[in-house]
């Protein structure tokens, strides 16, 4: 079985997502950090599912769950997950610093 790799960006971006959601709603915040790993893994499961992203960034592909993007590039039989961004966010600023 394939699996995904999460970058130190990537991270951060769940423990942020976490603490946002978490501050209305600590199980609902937690349900849906698993809810984004287990899409992880599903990509990772069929990487080539996600969306070509190449003017963001080389090899890039995207991947949508709810509100959010998982940004991710494919690494030998895994997924490297780059970055999970909420779809109201500049992204292309983001990808640009």
């Amino acid at each position: 079985m394939s699996s995904f790799l999460l970058t130190l960006e990537a991270k951060k971006d769940l423990e942020e997502i976490h603490d946002f959601i978490a501050q209305d709603n600590p199980t609902i915040a937690l349900s849906f950090i698993n809810s984004i790993q287990d899409k992880c893994q599903s990509v990772a499961s069929s990487p080539e599912i996600g969306r070509k992203r190449e003017e963001l960034g080389f090899e890039l592909r995207s991947f949508p769950i709810k509100n959010y993007i998982i940004f991710y590039r494919i690494k030998n039989s895994n997924i490297q997950i780059i970055r999970i961004i909420h779809t109201a966010r500049d992204i292309e600023s983001i990808f640009n610093e």
